[in-house]
């Protein structure tokens, strides 16, 4: 089904019709797409660790940071289309139409009855907590790095935010849904509490 968000222009898809056939595979604990998940974290993990030893690795400061960028973006395009495709069945991204208008896609695999069986408990873990893991890294450096006056690291730690925290936002939303459902399911949380809390005090009352 194909739905668009008019506030902001975002789209949520189906994703591969071509690979509903993997439907039919069981749900297994163990990792079916290694060298997938072994890239999903070792492009992000080798940057944090230049970017910690890069002073005892080279004197050179642009050679680091040369080496952390470039680590850096191979792993946003990696995750971005490639990981979260085969670890979760998850992508987004985005096109322009023939006017001129940008568009913001989060796909995700069709639904059906045995679509709770298609992922790998084990990669989605993986998937996950090297998403989320990552990017509060980078915040915390780009705090120390402020906070320690090393004011020419601070493009690097920024660029880290940046681009992790751009791929984390997007499977975000591609796995809860647009900023509209994101609000409705807060508002949804928020009344039931309320309901629960008052329902309560009347009771003890």
């Amino acid at each position: 089904m194909l739905s668009q968000d008019s506030n902001d222009d975002t789209e949520d898809v189906s994703l591969f019709d071509a690979e509903e056939e993997t439907t039919n595979r069981p749900r297994k604990s163990k990792i079916r797409h290694p060298v997938a998940s072994f890239f999903h974290l070792f492009f992000r993990v080798s940057a944090i660790i230049v970017y910690l030893l890069c002073e005892l690795l080279s004197s050179s400061f642009i050679a680091c940071m040369v080496t952390i960028i470039l680590l850096l973006s191979c792993d946003f395009w990696a995750v971005k289309n490639v990981t979260g495709r085969l670890m979760v069945g998850l992508r987004w991204w985005n096109h322009i139409d023939e006017d001129g208008k940008s568009h913001w896609v989060f796909e995700s695999r069709k639904a059906s009855p045995q679509e709770n069986k298609t992922v790998s408990e084990a990669e989605s873990r993986i998937f996950w907590l090297g998403l989320i893991a990552c990017p509060i890294l980078w915040v915390i450096f780009a705090f120390s790095a402020l906070f320690s006056f090393r004011v020419k690291w601070l493009a690097v730690v920024i660029m880290g935010v940046v681009l992790q925290g751009a791929n984390l936002y997007g499977y975000i939303r591609c796995k809860v849904g647009s900023r509209k459902n994101l609000t409705s399911m807060a508002t949804s949380y928020l009344g039931k509490q309320f309901l629960k809390q008052n329902t309560g005090s009347e009771q003890t009352s």
